[in-house]
């Protein structure tokens, strides 16, 4: 990995014990051992169709569930993409996709603000997929939006088949955050704000 835009992160708590990079100008290599077999998939695809390198290994107290491994996932590669993206100079700073995967259909749409917020309104079907509470996958993307300080919308539009839902929901996150930090030429270097700066995750701009 380059280190341009790159966050590292280790969280140590009673619980977890978390280390994530990520390298926002990579070409979609990734590592990842969370000990959760399902978040590993997920993680994948952001990787995968963002075009992030990402590193994650995770350990935690997975024998009682997954909750606090998934949450602290979700922070840490929260603080490590807040760390990559700095000032936030020249980036697109929003971004926006529709995903579909077969009968799914989920838009995301987020702004790398500085002010965290999520409106989230998935409706999956089942509570499990596979071993994988799926009430975590909004625990996770409240982890990362807060961290990052992201607004961050997801509307699922169509879908009836969990797998495909989460699935679509992590794909189209991982292209609008794409489109969001990539660096707009025209930009020249400045901050994407008419105040003129843009903070680190938790500011307001």
């Amino acid at each position: 990995m380059g280190t341009e835009r790159q966050g590292q992160v280790h969280r140590q708590t009673g619980e977890t014990d978390v280390r994530v990079v990520i390298h926002l100008d990579g070409c979609g290599q990734c590592q990842v051992s969370t000990g959760v077999p399902f978040l590993d998939h997920m993680l994948h695809q952001l990787a995968s169709h963002g075009l992030f390198d990402l590193e994650i290994s995770a350990s935690g107290d997975t024998h009682i569930d997954d909750h606090h491994t998934n949450e602290d996932v979700g922070i840490a590669l929260g603080q490590a993409l807040s760390q990559a993206l700095g000032d936030r100079k020249g980036i697109h700073r929003f971004g926006h996709f529709l995903a579909p995967l077969d009968e799914a259909l989920v838009q995301v749409a987020l702004d790398c603000s500085g002010r965290p917020h999520i409106s989230y309104s998935l409706n999956i079907p089942t509570q499990k997929i596979g071993s994988y509470d799926t009430e975590l996958v909004k625990e996770f993307f409240v982890a990362v939006a807060n961290n990052a300080g992201l607004t961050l919308h997801i509307r699922q539009l169509d879908g009836v088949n969990s797998h495909h839902i989460v699935e679509a929901c992590f794909k189209a996150f991982a292209r609008a955050l794409r489109m969001a930090t990539e660096i707009d030429p025209r930009r020249a270097g400045q901050v994407p704000s008419s105040k003129g700066v843009l903070e680190q995750a938790g500011a307001k701009a």
